[in-house]
């Protein structure tokens, strides 16, 4: 039987880009922003002008990390935290995993079809910058 997998198109991914731009100019901070698919790989991403290096990498693994897990990053946080139950999973994936917040999951009719992370401020301004770019997507 056939299945299509619904994800994140180019389309979308820029609407969010755009939504995400919005909202960083309110803090007033250049940010990175990247846009994954279902499937977890890059669909767009943005560095704005003077938006700190370090942080487009940021950015990309917390998008990816929020559809590897099909979780917030902040959430993965606290779970990720000695003690608790996935305490080491930031070493899983070669490295690769981002546990503070600013990676989120996109989900439209239930299904997840992507993802988005944010850099550049601070972990809240993160969130804050990536959930404005989900909330792009209620819009269609």
């Amino acid at each position: 039987m056939t299945r299509l997998i619904a994800t994140l198109t180019l389309d979308d991914a820029k609407l969010m880009l755009s939504a995400a731009e919005a909202k960083a100019a309110e803090f007033g901070i250049a940010y990175n922003v990247a846009v994954v698919d279902a499937g977890g790989h890059l669909v767009a991403f943005v560095r704005q002008d003077d938006a700190l290096i370090g942080s487009i990498d940021l950015a990309i693994k917390k998008a990816v990390t929020a559809r590897l897990f099909d979780k917030r990053t902040d959430y993965l946080a606290t779970l990720a935290q000695p003690g608790e139950p996935l305490f080491g999973i930031d070493q899983s994936n070669d490295g690769n995993v981002i546990i503070f917040g600013g990676g989120l999951p996109v989900a439209k009719e239930g299904r997840l079809i992507g993802a988005v992370g944010a850099s550049a401020g601070s972990v809240e301004q993160d969130i804050v910058v990536a959930q404005a770019a989900v909330s792009a997507m209620d819009h269609l």
